[in-house]
């Protein structure tokens, strides 16, 4: 299993992936954290994306991968993460600690953690 980031799963959805990006995702079941419906929500909300939650195709696609639910476990780690990101990332990142399951994401901020497993 991967936990996905939001823009992962955005670009996932787009086919914008690399060749590592797809070669993983093809390969392995796709989680996310709960925190990342609520990012999409308001990336939707400010049209930096065309996708809603409301799409029934969107709501689909949502339905084939698993979300994991953010819980007190998650919270606590989200402050003790060796990286300082909005926290929404740090939750993402959090998810990935608890559950220990590796994180596929961009993001260099997160990229520089020790603490977090990947997806390499």
């Amino acid at each position: 299993m991967l936990n996905l980031d939001t823009h992962i799963l955005l670009h996932a959805l787009t086919g914008d992936l690399n060749l590592s990006e797809r070669r993983f995702l093809s390969k392995n079941p796709w989680c996310i954290s709960a925190i990342v419906l609520w990012e999409i929500a308001k990336l939707s909300q400010l049209k930096r994306i065309d996708y809603d939650l409301e799409d029934k195709e969107f709501r689909q696609i949502l339905a084939r991968i698993e979300i994991i639910p953010l819980d007190l476990a998650i919270c606590q780690q989200s402050i003790q993460l060796d990286f300082k990101g909005d926290p929404a990332d740090e939750i993402i990142a959090a998810t990935s600690v608890v559950h220990k399951i590796p994180l596929l994401t961009r993001d260099k901020k997160i990229l520089s953690s020790k603490l977090v497993p990947f997806a390499y």
